[in-house]
Parts: C-alpha cells; sequence; structure tokens
C-alpha cells in the first residue's frame, strides 16, 4: 500500500512523549512528534504525519530515512549551516574590541575605519564598522568633551554632595 511507513521504531509512545517535552528546539520537536504520531498510531501513513505536522509528505520520508540509518540520534543531528563569512574577521573585531577598551579609545566611527586599514590592514564601509562596534561589540567611540576653562573640581564634588537625588520612576 502506498505512503505507509515501513519503518521500526524502538521507542515506546510514553518514552517518545517524554523525550518531545524535553525538546529545546522546534525542528527536533516536530522531528519527535512525526515518531510519536506513527508510534501511537494518530497517523495511519507518512502523508496523514506530513498533514498534521504542516511539512511536505518527502520532508517526513526524508526524516524517516534519517531515523533509519542512525536512530534518534541521526534524527536530531542537523548539518551545520556556513552562512556568509564576516566582512570583518573575527582576530580583527577582537583586536578592535580590546582597542575600545583602552582609555583613550576613539573619537568617530571614521576613526576606527581608518585604524582598521592602516593597522589591520582591512578596508570596511562606515555602515559596516558601526554595526559591528555599535550593536555586536555594545561599545561606542569614546568622545572627550570639552570642559570650561572656568571649571572647578571642587564646585563640582560640592554640586554632588550637596545636589538633591532623586531616583527614575
Amino acid at each position: 500500500m502506498s505512503g505507509v511507513c515501513k519503518v521500526e521504531i524502538s521507542e515506546s509512545a510514553e518514552a517518545l512523549k517524554q523525550l518531545l517535552r524535553g525538546q529545546k528546539s522546534a525542528s527536533d520537536q516536530e522531528r519527535v512528534q512525526l515518531l510519536y504520531l506513527l508510534k501511537s498510531e494518530q497517523a495511519k501513513s507518512v502523508q496523514a504525519a506530513a498533514a498534521l505536522l504542516g511539512r511536505h509528505r518527502v520532508t517526513v520520508q526524508t526524516w524517516l530515512r534519517q531515523y533509519r540509518q542512525g536512530g534518534l540520534a541521526g534524527l536530531l543531528t542537523h548539518k551545520r549551516r556556513s552562512g556568509r563569512k564576516p566582512s570583518i574577521p573575527t582576530w580583527a573585531q577582537e583586536a578592535l574590541n580590546s582597542r575600545l577598551q583602552e582609555p583613550e579609545g576613539f573619537n568617530s566611527y571614521g576613526e576606527i575605519c581608518q585604524w582598521l586599514e592602516s593597522q589591520l590592514g582591512i578596508t570596511s564601509p562606515y555602515k559596516t564598522v558601526h554595526k559591528l562596534v555599535h550593536y555586536r561589540l555594545n561599545a561606542s567611540p569614546k568622545v572627550a568633551r570639552p570642559v570650561s576653562v572656568h571649571h572647578s573640581e571642587a564646585a563640582v564634588s560640592a554640586y554632588k554632595k550637596t545636589s538633591r537625588r532623586t531616583s527614575p520612576c
């Protein structure tokens, strides 16, 4: 009969139910749910299981092939996705992060771009550097603010002692 799965599920329905509750990712949960549906006979065929899971029949058959070949461990292993390589390599990001931690820092993101090019030989657009520094490294260029010529440290400390502190609500 077409669509009937010919896979022998060695785990019990109760063990699969417990395993289903313990899954952290939705992908693994779907795969274990497939085994549970077939073992508890809530789905009689691959097509019925695919319809219940909201997946294509071929996807479900691929999961069952993985289970037949490697068991539960084979079903729950995923191939690593390589993705796009970062335009600023990790070693350069680490060097930049350590340089950002120094007290003198940078005056602007443009200066960071120039430093990357002159010191590390990496040419990168302003936008990329800004996203890296601001969002990924959670840092910012340290800009020295001008201080008045009439600035008095004693007046500042006296103000801090006598000023009324309010808590933000």
